[in-house]
Parts: C-alpha cells; sequence; structure tokens
C-alpha cells in the first residue's frame, strides 16, 4: 500500500510576484547552465595547471553532468514531498561549498570528486526551479511564456559559458572558473529566502531506491565505457564486462520501472510519441551543444593557437542566436504550438553542422562564426518546446518531476556529448585535431536532423495519466 500526502492548494499570487520568482529562478538556473559550459574553455589550462591528459578532462566535465542526470529525477521527487523551496536552498548551499573545493583542489581526482559533489546539489536546483515556475503560473499562456524566458536564460547561460570562462581564465587562471559562483550563490539564497514561496506537490510517492541507484549505474557506466574506450580497447576484457554491466543495469532498470506502483521514471509516458520525441529531443540538442563546445575549445586553442580569451569570444554568435531565439520560440508556442519552433531549430543546427564538415587547420574564421551562430539559433528555438511539451505531457501534481525528466534528458545528451567529442580527439596531434573531429560535426548535422524529424513525426496531443 503506498503512502501518500495531501498539501493545500498554494494561493494565487500576484503577477509581480510570479515573475519575481521567475527571476530567481533564472538566476539559479543561469548558474547551473553557466557552470555546465564555462569549464570547457579552460580544460587546456586546467590540463596544464593539474597535468592530466584528454581523458581526464572529459571526466572533469562528466562527473559533474552524470551525477546531476543520475540524481534530477530523485530530486524533484524529493521536493514535492519535502518543499521546493527547502530543497532548493539545500541545492544551492551543496553546489556553492563543491564550488569553493573545486576551486581549491590540489589534484585533478580532488576537483573531479568536487565536481561530482556539484552534481549533487545542482539536481537540487535544475527541476525544482522549473516545478516552482510552472506551480507559480497557473495560465497557460502565461507558463509557456515563462518558460521561454526560462529557456532563455538557460540557454544563454550555456552558450555565454565559454565566452565568461575564457575571460576568467585569461585574467585570473582557471580556479576563477569556480570562485565565480561564490557570490551568485549567495544572491540566490538570499532572494529565495525572499521571494520564492514553499510550494509541494499535491500528492507526494514515495521514492523509488531501486530504480535509482539503477539509473545512475546504467548512465555512469555507458559514458565510462565512451570515454575509457580508446585507453582500454573496445573488445577488451574490461570493455566487454561494462558493456554486459551496462546492459544489465538498462534491463534492471525497465524490469523495474514496469513493475513498481510509483516508479522513479514512468515507463508508460514513452508510449506516447510525443513525449518521448520531446526527450530524445532534448538528448539530440545537448549532443550537438557539447560537442559543438568541446571540439571548438580544441581547435581553436591546440590547432589554431588561440588564447582561452580569444577562444571564447568567438562563440558569442552561439549566445547572441541562443539569446535571442530563445524567448521567440516561446512566444511562438503560445501562438502555435511546438512544432514550428522545432523545425527551425533542426534546420539550424543541421546547417551548422554541415557547415564544419570539411574543417581543416585554415578553415576561415568568418565560416567558423557562422556555424557557431546557426548552431546558437537552433539551440535557441529548440529548448521552449522540448521543455513546453514534457511539462505538459506529466500530470501538474507532479512539476518536478516533470522538469527532472527533460533536464535528466538534457545532461545525459551533455555527457555523451563530451564523451563522444573527446573519444574522437582524444589521441590528436594539434596538426590532426580538425580532420579527426570531422566525424563530430557530421553528428551535430544528424542531430539536427533528428529534431527535424521529431518536429514531423506527431501532432501533439495529450498524455493521460493518473496523477
Amino acid at each position: 500500500m503506498t503512502a501518500t500526502t495531501t498539501h493545500p492548494v498554494q494561493p494565487v499570487l500576484s503577477a509581480r510576484r510570479r515573475w519575481t520568482v521567475l527571476a530567481v529562478c533564472c538566476l539559479s538556473m543561469f548558474l547551473v547552465g553557466l557552470d555546465t559550459t564555462i569549464v570547457n574553455v579552460g580544460l587546456p589550462a586546467i590540463g596544464r595547471g593539474l597535468d592530466v591528459g584528454t581523458r581526464g578532462l572529459e571526466w572533469t566535465v562528466d562527473a559533474y553532468t552524470i551525477v546531476l542526470a543520475g540524481l534530477l529525477i530523485s530530486s524533484g521527487a524529493l521536493a514535492d514531498r519535502f518543499g521546493r523551496r527547502r530543497v532548493f536552498q539545500t541545492g544551492l548551499a551543496v553546489f556553492g561549498t563543491a564550488s569553493l573545493v573545486c576551486a581549491m583542489a590540489p589534484s585533478a581526482g580532488a576537483l573531479v570528486a568536487a565536481r561530482a559533489v556539484q552534481g549533487i546539489g545542482a539536481s537540487m536546483l535544475s527541476p525544482v526551479a522549473l516545478a516552482i515556475v510552472v506551480n507559480a503560473m497557473p495560465d497557460p499562456r502565461e507558463r509557456a511564456q515563462a518558460i521561454g524566458v526560462w529557456a532563455s536564460v538557460f540557454g544563454l547561460s550555456m552558450a555565454v559559458g565559454p565566452v565568461t570562462g575564457g575571460a576568467l581564465v585569461s585574467a585570473l587562471g582557471w580556479r576563477s572558473l569556480f570562485w565565480i559562483n561564490a557570490p551568485v550563490i549567495a544572491a540566490a539564497l538570499v532572494l529565495s529566502a525572499v521571494f520564492v514561496p514553499e510550494s509541494r506537490g499535491a500528492r507526494v510517492r514515495r521514492l523509488d531506491v531501486p530504480g535509482q541507484v539503477l539509473l545512475t549505474a546504467l548512465t555512469a557506466v555507458w559514458v565510462g565505457v565512451l570515454i575509457e574506450g580508446p585507453r582500454i580497447g573496445w573488445t577488451s576484457a574490461a570493455a566487454l564486462a561494462a558493456y554486459g554491466f551496462a546492459a544489465a543495469a538498462t534491463a534492471g532498470f525497465v524490469w523495474v520501472e514496469s513493475r513498481r506502483h510509483e516508479p522513479l521514471m514512468d515507463l508508460r509516458l514513452f508510449r506516447g510519441p510525443v513525449f518521448t520525441g520531446a526527450v530524445l529531443g532534448a538528448v539530440a540538442v545537448f549532443v550537438a551543444l557539447n560537442v559543438t563546445l568541446l571540439l571548438n575549445t580544441l581547435y581553436l586553442q591546440h590547432t589554431r593557437g588561440f588564447t582561452p580569451m580569444a577562444a571564447g569570444v568567438a562563440t558569442l554568435p552561439m549566445a547572441v542566436g541562443a539569446t535571442v531565439c530563445a524567448p521567440w520560440s516561446g512566444r511562438l508556442i503560445g501562438r502555435s504550438g511546438s512544432r514550428l519552433p522545432l523545425t527551425l531549430a533542426g534546420a539550424f543546427i543541421t546547417v551548422g553542422g554541415l557547415c564544419l564538415v570539411r574543417l581543416d587547420q585554415h578553415t576561415s574564421l568568418p565560416l567558423l562564426l557562422l556555424a557557431y551562430l546557426l548552431i546558437g539559433i537552433g539551440f535557441g528555438f529548440a529548448n521552449a518546446p522540448i521543455t513546453n511539451t514534457a511539462v505538459s505531457g506529466l500530470p501538474p501534481a507532479r512539476a518536478g518531476v516533470a522538469g527532472a525528466i527533460t533536464s535528466t534528458a538534457r545532461q545525459v545528451g551533455s555527457a555523451l556529448g563530451i564523451a563522444l567529442a573527446g573519444g574522437l580527439v582524444a589521441n590528436s596531434t594539434p596538426a590532426g585535431l580538425a580532420h579527426a573531429s570531422r566525424p563530430g560535426w557530421i553528428l551535430v548535422a544528424a542531430c539536427g536532423v533528428l529534431l527535424f524529424l521529431i518536429a514531423h513525426a506527431s501532432r501533439p496531443r495529450k498524455t493521460s495519466l493518473n496523477s
């Protein structure tokens, strides 16, 4: 028999208070998105400072994203149970503390461990912030506009991360990438205490511990195999054992979740093509983004000799495209639904990736900037329709879980993108890196094609599930 708790309906906030709540949540989301990408441009400096190679640098990024992906859904459920503001503030505190440890890390191992703890804190921010926003915005049209703003801020943070990181590394060194979090965390803690009301899910479910363990294990092992495969050998005994473990964890997760009354991830949702498409689309978008960011960082700094600052500035067109198009995408959704912005996202990402499939040491800077602009535009158009579709596909009482599923898909895509891109260029010389990265740009274009197909595969329809 399942224990549930019913909480009173939250009072309707004034328009001014609702948009203030959105602003506070956007501040935290800016921090999470920024930390996902700000480290990328500093990877060469971190490698020199801590004497670590490409695979160690991949773990510096993916330790954060793997833990974040594995814990997002449970964090959303915890927020629905114990209070969204409470979990949100706990996440801020954990994230801030881990950031300080990252800034003082004496070795690559210590940095990777601290990055994993950062992921724990971040898992309490991303889905909970979206749940707070959804709870504060009862009107569907206003909610769509708010999600557009939320996606715009998240997209902006992801896109400006390399620019910010380049400036910090050039001026203050790589440790400043983590010191910068402290004032933002302090501001978010104060503002959330003052302006964000406490809220909970109307009906609280038990935690699914077996599902949580299996989800974290399968995510970590699949990504780990992609990172370490080139080193240990794709057909080595260790790799074969990892394949078997990952397959068993995946099968076990499906088996456990299909038999639990209240699972971590309700697999019935994936019977609907719209919801499934939203999840696959989130993975594709973030694979494309993270392949772009990592290959860009290594190519510009190692092959072209750019400074961290110059490499970061080169991504400004991506930031501009994402910033301008994300709120535009939200307005399009409010007027005509998700299909048009998702179609535009697929088209721009595809063309952006194709621009660089013949990348070499002497590719013109205007072509590089055009490709980054197109990918940024596609990224900006993609986030709002994916988020809106996923949130609309779950019962309102589980808004925390709704946000968590989309965010999990994003972080899985981020981890896969870093692992795949790093695997392509891990053993490359600076002169050969451009040629080795070409399959990565084909992958970016393929992700765009997948988005285009998802947009046209089916018309949105409501998913009916008992809450």
